[in-house]
C-alpha cells in the first residue's frame, strides 16, 4: 500500500474529507494539489488552509488557466470539439491538466500514489485514472470516495465530527463544476429530464444587456488572438467572451448525454465563450478549407470529442488527430462578425486573407467569370452512371 499520496484537492466536501479519511483509514501521509483552471472557487489561500486542517501535510496550488487555455482548450477548439455535437467538454478538457500536474507532484514529492475524489458513477474517474496511467503507470491510484460507501450526509457528519472546515450543507442539492470553458450545472430537481432548470442554476448566462452589439474574433491558424482589434491572449480572449456573451443570457446547453460508464445523464451547461468561438471557428473554416479536407475534418470531429469525453486525451490516436487538425489549420487566418442580441450569438461575416471563396466565380453579376459552357459536358458526364441504370435497370424495377 502507498505511503505518501498525493490528492487531487478541490476544496469541496469530498476532498476535504477524502484527506482525513485516506489518513485515519489508510495509513498515509497526504498532500493536497489545487490547480486553478479558472473555477470560481473560494480564495486559494482559504483553500490551502483548509487542506491543511484537514490534515494534509502539505497543500499546494498551482496556476494552470494559462497552460490550460493554451495547450488544452485551444486544441479542442481548433477541433470545434463538441460531445454529442452539443456539449464543448468544459470538465473533461480540464481533468489532462490537473492530472499532469498531480503526477509532477507525485514525482517530487517521492508519493507512490495519487488520488481523486471521483465517484463511481461520474466519467471523472476514468478521465484522471486513464491519464494518470498513460502519464506515470507506475503509480497507484487511491479512489478513496468510490469506496468508503458515505452518503453525502455521512460525510458531512464526518466532516464535522473531525473538526474539517467545509462550506457544505444539507440543502445544497446541486453538483457544479467550472473552469474558464464553462460551467456543469446537474443534480437535484434537474434530475428529472422533464423538469425546467431553475433559473437561480444559472450564473454566467445572466442577462444584463439589452442593446445589441457586434464582435470581431480574429483568428491566426485557427487559434483566436484578438476581439475588435485588441491583441490578447488565448485566457483572455474566453474571459472576455465569457462576460460579454453571457450578458446577453446565450449559452445554455440542457441535454441528456452518454457517460462513459454506461448510464444516460441530464446535465445542464453554461458556455458563453466556448460555444461562441466555436461557432465563429468553424465559420471561417467554411472559406478558409478546401471541399474534401472541411469535409473529411468535420467527419472526425465527432471521434476527436469522444476520445477527449472517454479520457484519452494522452492517447496515440488523440495525438495523430492533432496532427491532422493542426495542418488543418495552416490557413484558417482571418476574422469572423458576431452578432449579439438578447438570447441570441449568430454570425454576420467573414473574412480571410486566405479566403477560397471568389466573388468572380460566385457572382451572376457582369463581373462573372465563370465558364458556363464548361457545365453542359460536366453535368452529362456527372449523371452518366444514374442515367445507365434508369436505362437498364430503372424502368424494369418500375414495371415490377
Amino acid at each position: 500500500m502507498a505511503k505518501r499520496v498525493v490528492l487531487a484537492y478541490s476544496g469541496g466536501l469530498d476532498t476535504s474529507v477524502a484527506v482525513r479519511w485516506m489518513i485515519d483509514e489508510l495509513g498515509v501521509e497526504v498532500v493536497a494539489l489545487a490547480v486553478d483552471v479558472g473555477q470560481a472557487a473560494d480564495d486559494w489561500t482559504v483553500v490551502r488552509e483548509r487542506a491543511l486542517a484537514a490534515g494534509a501535510a502539505e497543500a499546494t496550488v498551482i496556476d494552470a488557466r494559462a497552460e490550460f487555455a493554451e495547450d488544452f482548450v485551444a486544441p479542442a477548439l481548433k477541433a470545434n470539439a463538441l460531445y454529442e455535437g452539443r456539449y464543448p467538454l468544459v470538465s473533461a478538457l480540464s481533468r489532462p491538466v490537473i492530472v499532469k500536474h498531480l503526477v509532477e507532484a507525485a514525482r517530487y514529492h517521492g508519493a507512490d500514489a495519487v488520488a481523486h475524489g471521483c465517484t463511481g458513477k461520474g466519467n471523472d474517474q476514468v478521465r484522471f485514472e486513464v491519464s494518470t496511467r498513460a502519464l506515470a503507470p507506475d503509480l497507484e491510484v487511491v479512489a478513496p470516495v468510490r469506496g468508503w460507501g458515505m452518503t453525502r450526509e455521512e460525510s458531512i457528519y464526518y466532516a464535522y465530527d473531525h473538526g474539517i472546515p467545509i462550506q457544505a450543507t444539507k440543502e445544497k442539492v446541486y453538483s457544479i463544476d467550472d473552469n474558464l470553458w464553462g460551467r456543469a450545472i446537474e443534480c437535484g430537481e434537474m434530475e428529472d429530464p422533464w423538469a425546467v432548470p431553475p433559473p437561480g442554476v444559472w450564473s454566467l448566462t445572466r442577462p444584463t444587456v439589452t442593446e445589441p452589439c457586434d464582435l470581431v474574433i480574429g483568428f491566426e491558424q485557427g487559434v483566436p488572438v484578438e476581439i475588435d482589434g485588441e491583441r490578447l491572449g488565448m485566457l483572455d480572449v474566453i474571459e472576455r467572451l465569457n462576460t460579454v456573451v453571457g450578458s446577453y443570457g446565450w449559452g445554455r446547453i440542457d441535454m441528456v448525454e452518454n457517460r462513459r460508464v454506461g448510464i444516460k445523464s441530464r446535465e445542464t451547461y453554461e458556455c458563453p465563450a466556448s460555444l461562441a468561438l466555436i461557432l465563429a471557428h468553424k465559420d471561417l473554416e467554411s472559406i478558409c478549407l478546401e471541399r474534401d479536407l472541411e469535409r473529411e475534418k468535420a467527419r472526425i470531429e465527432p471521434r476527436y470529442a469522444e476520445l477527449v469525453y472517454d479520457g484519452l486525451w494522452f492517447s496515440p490516436l488523440k495525438q495523430a488527430l492533432d496532427a491532422f487538425v493542426d495542418s488543418s489549420q495552416e490557413f484558417v487566418t482571418g476574422e469572423v462578425r458576431l452578432r449579439l442580441e438578447p438570447g441570441s450569438c449568430a454570425v454576420t461575416g467573414r473574412r480571410s486573407p486566405h479566403s477560397l471563396y471568389d466573388y468572380r466565380l460566385a457572382t451572376y453579376d457582369a463581373e462573372d467569370r465563370f465558364r458556363h459552357e464548361d457545365s453542359a459536358g460536366f453535368v452529362r458526364l456527372w449523371g452518366l452512371g444514374i442515367e445507365t441504370w434508369a436505362d437498364r435497370q430503372g424502368s424494369k424495377r418500375v414495371r415490377d
